[in-house]
């Protein structure tokens, strides 16, 4: 499993991105420490580092370091080294899988050599977490530390305490990074130990290469992935966790690059967009079929593959709400304990299955939506290529219009109904204010500004743009909510007059309060008063018709009531107002 999700962030790597396209210098060190010397080898962290190792290389780190079993004086030498390749980094990462320990308060890891024979050796021995920090400290942008470090530490049983009240507790301590835009991810929080697991690889690297350098998504994303994936495989008992904090952007250690500004054509971005309209899988495939190969080819098989994980979690959900009614119908009937047994495991199983297929489809969205941004960016620059080229033929004798295609006509950056198009888009959605004219107007840029806030977009409000103008025909349906004026409550796609009974009065939040004394002498407008008037007279006639009754047949109206005369009848009548008794005389 480990070795396709490498392969699938390869293959995603070099069909959207080339190697050249990465704005910022990425550079890893990764450290396995397996063979301590004088404690009990163990077996996976060597493994662990030789995955995290093979996962950077692949998602195109410009520097990888893998460094195997090092001594004191080696990872001395490593870490030294390694500071150097930092300052020159935008992003530094630092990855150990071995032992680590906890004393008062502090974090160490310890290199194979160590001996720890009291517990002030770790001063000497080991290295703090500190250190590990300072080294990565240079990076411009992002600085990660990934510690698979907080296994049962056999130093532990051994070590001597020059002091009784210095506290050695399980696992590594809770660390807050004093720089910003730091993050320090545990394998198990902190006082907890993490578990190596049955398989070649610990529970967390496994699941750490699976979602770390997926492209365009978000570390804190990734890490969450991660810990539920570790949670799961080890039925809670162990549950990694991430210290540090970054900013509102996204922050991908694999991120989407935008290709060099080039010419798209015309025909296939248009045939792109209309697939991207159609959204089904027979529109991929046809658009596929005329375009095999090339960015917008790879864009498309990722939307397959985003569609194919949204419909096995459909299925999986299906499959599994099934699985889990068989099961209550088992029980309910009071079938055999062997076959209530089996129900609740498929309904477990189908369960786990519906988790892992969601979990799928979120990765699969994530992944298209980062693409999405980077085709928007790629375009945004074709588009003013096209328009600087055009606008210098007149001073190369035409010879670059000669060298475009009749069937490729270059579209300008900015048409001149740009405004007017972007206008009619937001009274689509639901968020002009004010009327549509071919003029960009302050009322224009407020209207753009609430499309940003309830789309959680960061379009310039200040003009209109064609990447806004996209992203608002993207929204198939109302974005904005519907804004009444006072006096007024929204009903579905309009607004209506609200109308308060007698003796209430609209407050300034627009709902309906009771009338002050003072305020009911005051003089109402007509209209109003009809209107209230006419909202309270079906009260008024219930009141009325509940009011003392003499005995025998009555007839209530909004006077009061009094015996049916002689020789008349009462009859149930509809009227305008509702039911009511009417006295009919021959």
């Amino acid at each position: 499993m480990r070795k396709l999700g490498l392969l699938a962030s390869a293959i995603f790597a070099t069909g959207l991105l080339s190697s050249s396209a990465w704005a910022d210098k990425r550079v890893a060190l990764v450290i396995g420490n397996s063979a301590y010397q004088n404690v009990v080898k163990l077996a996976n962290p060597v493994n662990d580092a030789n995955a995290m190792t093979e996962t950077l290389k692949a998602a195109n780190f410009d520097i990888v370091e893998g460094r195997r079993d090092l001594k004191a004086t080696e990872m001395r030498r490593a870490l030294r080294d390694f500071t150097e390749k930092a300052r020159s980094a935008d992003v530094a990462v630092i990855y150990f899988a071995g032992h680590g320990i906890e004393i008062d308060g502090s974090n160490y890891l310890i290199p194979t050599d160590a001996q720890l024979e009291r517990d002030t050796d770790v001063y000497d021995e080991a290295f703090s977490l500190e250190r590990i920090l300072a080294t990565v400290e240079p990076a411009k942008k992002l600085r990660l530390v990934i510690l698979d470090a907080c296994r049962d530490n056999p130093f532990l049983k051994t070590m001597k305490r020059t002091t009784a009240s210095r506290a050695i507790p399980r696992g590594l301590a809770k660390v807050e990074p004093a720089s910003p835009n730091t993050l320090i991810a545990y394998s198990a929080k902190a006082g907890s130990t993490a578990l190596d697991g049955d398989s070649k690889n610990s529970p967390f690297t496994t699941a750490l290469v699976r979602h770390i350098a997926t492209p365009g998504l978000d570390l804190r994303k990734a890490f969450g992935f991660v810990r539920d994936e570790v949670m799961k495989d080890t039925g809670n008992r162990q549950e990694p966790y991430v210290y540090g904090s970054l900013g509102g952007d996204d922050v991908a250690l694999v991120p989407v690059a935008v290709p060099a500004a080039q010419s798209v054509p015309n025909e296939i971005r248009r045939d792109y967009e209309l697939a991207m309209q159609v959204g089904t899988r027979d529109g991929w495939n046809a658009f596929l079929a005329q375009h095999p190969d090339g960015f917008y080819a790879n864009l498309a098989k990722a939307q397959l593959a985003k569609l194919a994980a949204e419909t096995a979690h459909v299925v999986a959900a299906e499959k599994a709400r099934a699985a889990t009614d068989e099961k209550t119908r088992l029980a309910a009937e009071g079938a055999k304990k062997a076959e209530q047994a089996k129900a609740a495991a498929d309904a477990k199983a189908a369960e786990d299955a519906k988790l892992a297929a969601e979990k799928k489809k979120l990765a699969e969205q994530e992944r298209v939506a980062a693409a999405e941004r980077a085709r928007a960016t790629a375009e945004a620059k074709s588009d003013a290529a096209k328009a600087d080229a055009t606008k210098a033929a007149p001073a190369t004798g035409g010879s670059q219009l000669a060298a475009l295609s009749p069937a490729d006509p270059p579209k300008p950056a900015t048409p001149s109904d740009l405004p007017r198009q972007v206008q009619v888009e937001l009274q689509r959605v639901g968020c002009l204010q004010g009327a549509v004219d071919d003029s960009w107007t302050s009322a224009s840029g407020k209207s753009l500004e609430r499309f940003n806030r309830y789309a959680s977009t960061k379009f310039d409000s200040k003009a209109a743009s064609l990447d806004a103008l996209d992203a608002i025909k993207a929204k198939s349906a109302r974005v904005c909510p519907l804004a009444c004026a006072h006096g007024s409550r929204a009903d579905g796609d309009k607004c209506v007059k609200i109308v308060c009974r007698r003796g209430s009065v609209l407050n300034d939040d627009n709902e309906c309060e009771k009338r002050s004394r003072s305020e009911a002498k005051r003089n109402v407008p007509r209209r109003e008063r009809l209107e209230a008037e006419e909202l309270d007279r079906p009260r008024a006639q219930a009141r009325a018709s509940r009011a003392a009754r003499p005995s025998g047949q009555v007839v209530c109206d909004a006077s009061g009531c009094r015996p049916v005369r002689a020789g008349c009848r009462l009859e149930m009548k509809d009227m305008r107002i509702g039911l009511t008794n009417v006295e009919v005389c021959n």
